[in-house]
C-alpha cells in the first residue's frame, strides 16, 4: 500500500471544520476615511484614556529641584527616595521626545509599572535646551513635574542625586500594589504569634 493510500485510509473519517461566513470588506471613498479620521482626532475618549495636558504647561527652570509627596508618605520613605537609596526598578529616557510622545510614554510608563508591581523609577527628562544658564528653557521637566502629580499611583517623587542625572531626572515612587502590602504583612509577621492568640 502506497502512502498515499495509507494517508486516505486514516483520514476517511475526518469531516472538514465548519467555517463562519467571511463578510466583504468595503473600502470607503478617501472623503469618508478622512471624515473618521478627523472624528478620532477630535473626539473627547482620548482624554479619558490619557488625562494629562499637553499644553498650557510653563517650562522650569533647568537646575529647579523637583519635590512632591503626597499626605500619609513617611518623612523615612520620602528622605530615602529623595537620596537615591532605594533601587531603581525602570527608568524612561524622554530626550528628544516631543511634549505629546513624552505625554503618552510617561502615562504608559506608569500605568505597566504599576501593574508589574515596581515601586522605585527614574525618569530622564533632561534640563532643556543647550543654554542651561538661561532661565525657565526646561519644558519637558515643566510636564513631567505637573504629569506626576496628576497620577494617582505616583505617591512621590524628587529630582535625582547627580549620579543618576541630578536635576535632569527624577526618582518617583509608586504607590504598593495589594500583592507588595500582602507580601511586606507576612514578612514582618513571619515567626511572630499574633496578639490573640497569646
Amino acid at each position: 500500500m502506497s502512502e498515499k493510500d495509507l494517508f486516505l485510509e486514516e483520514m476517511s473519517g475526518v469531516k472538514p471544520l465548519q467555517r463562519e461566513p467571511r463578510e466583504r470588506l468595503i473600502r470607503q471613498s478617501a472623503e469618508g476615511n478622512v471624515e473618521l479620521r478627523r472624528q478620532a482626532a477630535t473626539e473627547p475618549l482620548h482624554e479619558k484614556i490619557n488625562p494629562l495636558l499637553d499644553e498650557g504647561v510653563d517650562p522650569l527652570d533647568a537646575w529647579y529641584v523637583l519635590d512632591f509627596k503626597r499626605p500619609g508618605i513617611q518623612h523615612g520613605v520620602y528622605k530615602k527616595l529623595r537620596m537615591g537609596r532605594y533601587d531603581i526598578d525602570a527608568r524612561l529616557d524622554l530626550h528628544r521626545m516631543t511634549v505629546k510622545q513624552a505625554r503618552e510614554e510617561v502615562k504608559q510608563f506608569i500605568d505597566e509599572a504599576g501593574k508589574l508591581g515596581l515601586r522605585t523609577l527614574l525618569i530622564l527628562h533632561g534640563k532643556g535646551q543647550r543654554k542651561v544658564e538661561q532661565e525657565n528653557t526646561a519644558v519637558l521637566k515643566g510636564y513631567v513635574n505637573h504629569w506626576l502629580q496628576q497620577l494617582e499611583m505616583v505617591q512621590a517623587f524628587h529630582s535625582a542625586q547627580p549620579v543618576h542625572g541630578g536635576t535632569g531626572a527624577v526618582y518617583v515612587l509608586l504607590r504598593k500594589s495589594a500583592d507588595k502590602k500582602r507580601e511586606n504583612r507576612e514578612r514582618f509577621l513571619k515567626g511572630r504569634v499574633p496578639y490573640d492568640a497569646r
